[in-house]
């Protein structure tokens, strides 16, 4: 018991003694004032009295500066931060295509020879297996189509997620790369609030729609993703921005699409021909006329539909009012 004493005593008092050296180290020995660090001299200096109580200090930033964002890339030295994006996380070295040294001069024939053989090396090490192939080929395909479908980096990050768990879940076999890629990108977009048709998804994709729809289902079903279903009002801003529409149209159409919830005509209906249908008569409500072809074009979906969802969507409006 005495011992356990004298061993919590002695610890409480270390604790102390800590405590007052971190204490002292924040406030001057001499008159107790602020301390400031000045990194220009490599000092640590009191706010009150002036004393210098550090001096020739280590400066553990860089020897260079910099004015700008781009003089700081040009002169920063490290990499690129770890990304999903690519199959070896970008931790791999990169050997240019340029055949240039550092002072931008041209290289000898010998040296081109011995580069080149440097990079087949260097592209066999970086794909050692067939694991590694398989990732870096669907990796490809995700960002392909993400660029071709204008999705942000945060979209083609979790696409690469996603893809990265089915492989290590063994769920390819059986499946196409490209179809797995797909379905990857179509649900990332989804869960981001991002959403592109699967018509839209189909249009750059290598595989066909049914396949697309396919492989989605199992993928989400498999890795148990949460995925919401599809909000017309989602699709609003993209369709708006691509027919040059209005903030006051966008927010019209949006003001349609709550109504027709309330009304419970979404249930069951395509929330891309929602989408297109509220945009196309918000513009004609704010007198900013654009045709259904022009809809049709940018939605990708039939004028057929935008008519049947348009007619739905101004009962729903007028069904409020006469209430």
């Amino acid at each position: 018991m005495s011992e356990n004493l004298r061993t919590y005593t002695t610890e409480q008092d270390e604790s102390e003694t800590e405590s007052e050296s971190e204490t002292e180290e924040l406030q001057c020995p001499e008159c107790g004032g602020q301390l400031a660090t000045d990194t220009e001299h490599g000092e640590t200096v009191c706010v009150d009295c002036g004393l210098v109580v550090e001096e020739d200090e280590i400066d553990r930033g860089p020897e260079w500066r910099a004015f700008d964002s781009k003089e700081k890339d040009n002169k920063s030295r490290v990499g690129a931060p770890t990304t999903n994006m690519m199959h070896d996380k970008g931790l791999s070295t990169n050997i240019g295509w340029q055949d240039k040294d550092a002072y931008g001069k041209s290289l000898s024939s010998r040296q081109r020879e011995k580069m080149q053989r440097l990079r087949t090396w260097n592209e066999r090490f970086r794909t050692r297996d067939s694991k590694e192939r398989n990732l870096k080929q669907a990796l490809g395909e995700i960002d392909r189509m993400a660029s071709a479908l204008g999705l942000p980096d945060n979209v083609r990050e979790t696409a690469s997620v996603i893809y990265r768990r089915a492989l290590d879940e063994d769920l390819l076999p059986g499946r196409s790369i490209e179809g797995v890629s797909t379905a990857s990108l179509y649900a990332a977009a989804r869960q981001a609030g991002t959403p592109r048709s699967l018509d839209e998804i189909a249009g750059v994709s290598r595989v066909e729609k049914d396949e697309i729809a396919r492989t989605y289902r199992y993928v989400v079903r498999e890795l148990k993703l949460e995925i919401q279903p599809a909000d017309p009002e989602s699709y609003v801003p993209r369709f708006a921005s691509d027919l040059g529409l209005s903030d006051e149209a966008e927010r019209r159409a949006r003001g349609l699409l709550d109504t027709a919830k309330e009304q419970g005509i979404h249930s069951g209906k395509s929330p891309v021909g929602l989408a297109a249908a509220a945009v196309y008569a918000a513009s004609l409500l704010v007198n900013e006329k654009v045709t259904q072809s022009e809809v049709s074009e940018v939605a990708n979906i039939s004028e057929v539909t935008i008519r049947n969802r348009y007619h739905e969507l101004l009962e729903a409006e007028d069904s409020v009012a006469l209430n």
